[in-house]
């Protein structure tokens, strides 16, 4: 299949598989819908579609991060269509920093379970008693004890750890030296381990979470993992986040423009189909066409920048562009709210209903203004980095 066809398949399957099961799977435990959603897993195999960020080598389909892009706003339109396709997010991360920076017995053990979708995973690096946007700062620290790391520690917001096979957990392992980007460690954790504590998964504005959809706080005490657990070399831990961060937010972005695209639609069907007075349309009042022109204004100006910014990863590379990185993630992730909050509000009282997925959207995505970096970092990060070159001309 070339790309347009590839994403054809992903949308019909999206739209009749997934979004048939709405509200159903939404509004239940994650124990009764795993089966379901592990049908659908096999179903995407079967049409070899499994895995569209991986390489082929790999397994997967070998989409350009901008081709990726494009898949995951068809994709983000329903809350489980990344998790079909194996192209969720932590897994997806993980997946990419194994391969890249992984030992053989590292990917034996981690990575091909993990990209045949037989085991999930988490990433642990928030953390309760400090800023989960300074990754140079953290309290979980692992000494050096007869060829293991022994960890001690506590985080919070590891995502998907419920359930999941092993963590890769971002930690201070030299809190005596003297570079701060080379302090932390990026060191893979059994959840399995001794002394690994599974305190609670985090209710999320109502929602408990569960399974992949969890959230959860844990704590580490004295938890053993041999050195070899280690991904890249001992002090690598920032380099590969970085790594790690940038293809994702393209990955976020373009998600959330599936949300965007979808919640349009809903309003736009809602703005032409419901009367609020003999003979007059919702659509018809002006204040409501401002809203549908400029959340389409928006929505369009979110995708250019987000497939700028893809581009310019795959041939720039994730160092050379942060600033783009920094615009699509603030920018990206304030059009959402916008966009849902006008479609909840043209939809009036059954918009916060769970009859459609607004309430969903607005519900779990709210985070995407903190999570991967709040956005007044981004925006600050962008600044400084702005005001540089006029501070190098004034001189």
């Amino acid at each position: 299949m070339d790309f347009e066809e590839i994403k054809k398949e992903i949308e019909a399957f999206v739209k009749e598989e997934l979004f048939s099961l709405e509200p159903w799977i939404l509004n239940i435990e994650w124990e009764k819908k795993l089966p379901k959603l592990n049908e659908l897993r096999e179903k995407v195999k079967s049409k070899g579609l499994w895995l569209p960020q991986i390489s082929k080598e790999y397994g997967g389909l070998g989409l350009t991060n901008a081709e990726h892009g494009e898949v995951s706003e068809i994709l983000g339109a329903s809350p489980y269509g990344h998790y079909c396709f194996n192209c969720q997010a932590p897994d997806a991360g993980n997946m990419e920093i194994l391969i890249e920076f992984g030992t053989d017995e590292q990917k034996e053990i981690y990575l091909y379970p993990l990209l045949k979708g037989e085991i999930r995973s988490c990433f642990a690096m928030t953390e309760p008693d400090h800023a989960g946007s300074n990754p140079i700062k953290m309290g979980t620290i692992a000494s050096k004890e007869n060829g293991n790391y022994v960890i001690k520690g506590h985080k919070w917001f590891t995502s998907g750890f419920d359930g999941a096979s092993f963590a890769i957990v971002m930690l201070v392992s030299d809190p005596n030296g003297s570079d701060p980007h080379k302090k932390a460690s990026q060191v893979i954790v059994p959840t399995s381990s001794q002394g690994l504590e599974f305190v609670r998964n985090i209710s999320i504005m109502g929602h408990p979470g569960g399974g992949w959809e969890s959230h959860a706080e844990i704590k580490f005490h004295d938890v053993k993992v041999p050195l070899t657990n280690v991904l890249g070399a001992d002090g690598e831990g920032f380099t590969i986040a970085q790594k790690r961060l940038g293809p994702g937010r393209i990955h976020h972005c373009m998600r959330w423009i599936g949300m965007c695209e979808r919640a349009f639609d809903l309003m736009c069907e809602r703005a032409v189909s419901r009367e609020i007075s003999e003979g007059v349309m919702l659509g018809e009042k002006q204040t409501i066409q401002n809203w549908i022109s400029e959340c389409r204004a928006e929505i369009n100006a979110s995708r250019l920048l987000v497939q700028d910014a893809a581009n310019k990863i795959d041939t720039l590379g994730a160092y050379k562009t942060r600033s783009e990185i920094s615009i699509i993630k603030f920018y990206c992730a304030q059009v959402l709210q916008k966009v849902v909050d006008c479609a909840i509000q043209v939809h009036g009282a059954k918009g916060v209903t769970d009859d459609t997925i607004l309430a969903s959207y607005y519900r779990h995505e709210r985070a995407a203004r903190i999570y991967d970096g709040a956005d007044e970092v981004h925006k600050s990060r962008l600044a400084r980095s702005i005001l540089k070159k006029y501070k190098l001309d004034y001189k």
